[in-house]
């Protein structure tokens, strides 16, 4: 198995759980795996990826009207965002130092 897919599948984890526990630095945790996956991910893939993070970001938080699991649902995609978001700042990052390196 590609060892990035396994970070993905680290993240996923570390989401869900999150959802339902308190995990010390788990955002930290999530934006640094975000950081290591987006660094081999393919180009087709980039912006795909940054509007998952705007997504995931943005609407996470209407989730937490829904009676009974709204709240679970809310921390789950929350945590899923700050995945995407660590992906978000290497692809951005990737791009910018590509655009003006010397």
């Amino acid at each position: 198995m590609n060892p990035f897919k396994l970070i993905g599948w680290v993240a996923i984890a570390i989401s869900v759980v999150s959802g339902f526990t308190e995990i010390p630095y788990s955002v930290a945790i999530l934006v640094v795996l975000g950081l290591v996956a987006a660094f081999a991910m393919a180009p087709e893939d980039h912006v795909r990826v940054l509007a998952s993070a705007l997504v995931l970001g943005m609407l996470s938080g209407a989730l937490g009207s829904i009676p009974g699991v709204g709240m679970y649902l809310a921390k789950i995609f929350s945590a899923a965002g700050a995945f995407a978001a660590g992906a978000a700042l290497m692809i951005v990052a990737r791009n910018v130092w590509k655009r003006y390196k010397p």
